[in-house]
């Protein structure tokens, strides 16, 4: 299922990220990568809060779409 369908305070696990090289490439630097936990922080307006690492990160819809989890 895609990033979005997260509720807040899920817990998730990456299992594939799609779209052009760039897109990919831009969010493994941002520290999503295949098998890392993502957590759901909140949910504000379509766009997502999540908890990557030592970090927080702020993701619009569309980006979020391209990250698919388990």
């Amino acid at each position: 299922m895609p990033l979005t369908m997260a509720k807040a305070g899920d817990t998730v696990t990456i299992r594939r990220i799609t779209g052009r090289d760039e897109v990919r490439q831009h969010l493994a630097e941002l520290g999503f990568v295949v098998g890392e936990s993502v957590t759901v922080v909140n949910v504000l307006g379509g766009n997502l809060i999540l908890q990557v690492k030592e970090s927080r990160i702020a993701l619009d819809q569309t980006l979020a779409m391209r990250i698919l989890v388990a």
